[in-house]
């Protein structure tokens, strides 16, 4: 269960950062129902909420 949960907390990253998705989108496209409890999952998983990692991610490659 929780590696199923890693692989689409991944993908949902891969969908924002590669394909310019919005959190609300690409969590829905993963699978989640509740946008809020994907942003929670994702900040325990990668240390910062969906906004601030994707802020983080364009900053670092300007």
């Amino acid at each position: 269960m929780q590696f199923q949960k890693q692989l689409r907390l991944i993908e949902a990253r891969r969908l924002m950062l590669g394909e310019g998705a919005s959190a609300s989108s690409a969590a829905f496209a993963v699978g989640y129902e509740s946008v809020s409890q994907f942003s929670r999952e994702y900040r325990r998983f990668f240390g910062l909420p969906p906004s601030k990692d994707m802020e983080a991610k364009h900053k670092n490659r300007a």
